[in-house]
């Protein structure tokens, strides 16, 4: 294992849970958004509630959505809400998958922070941090067999996340 990278455990992850709670503007910013997904606008079937959740998230995590309203007009036009309530984990997929003027698009990141932020406990995040991290681990603690392209694939993705969690005993942590 690189002696850079310190193998997860429960006093690793507290720690940087810690370090990540006395950022301020991190701390507001995920306190805003939660505000604004849970309880100012927790429905997705108005495309104005939806247009603003869709930029305030493309701001604040820089996810290069350059087309939010056609980006909101196709989350509208799946019907997430029940789908989402229900745990429905390939919703991330679904969503993702944007056509924009005539081209399709694969917002995947986007895509899980937006359930995330509706759901957090069950809809986890992915971001190439979190994509690196995984395969790192996989490759110096075989903690699981798995490829890249697996983790585009939003139901494979949590599996993974579930197993390193208890691989690593961090089972007391949510998947946030």
């Amino acid at each position: 294992m690189n002696k850079f990278i310190i193998a997860p455990n429960p006093q690793v992850v507290n720690k940087y849970l810690e370090k990540w709670d006395s950022l301020d503007n991190y701390v507001m910013q995920e306190k805003s958004l939660m505000k604004l997904f849970q309880k100012t606008y927790p429905c997705n079937n108005d495309i104005d509630d939806v247009l603003i959740k869709v930029c305030a998230l493309n701001d604040f995590y820089s996810t290069n959505i350059f087309s939010p309203f056609s980006v909101a007009i196709h989350i509208v036009s799946i019907d997430i809400d029940n789908r989402m309530s229900n745990n429905d984990l390939r919703l991330v997929n679904d969503i993702a998958k944007v056509n924009i003027k005539g081209i399709q698009k694969n917002f995947y990141s986007f895509a899980t922070k937006y359930c995330s932020h509706h759901y957090p406990k069950i809809f986890p995040i992915y971001d190439s941090y979190v994509e690196k991290m995984l395969l790192y681990f996989k490759n110096a603690d075989h903690f699981m067999v798995f490829s890249k392209i697996d983790l585009k694939i939003y139901e494979n993705y949590v599996e993974i996340l579930k197993v390193f969690q208890k691989y690593y005993c961090l089972t007391e942590f949510n998947l946030k």
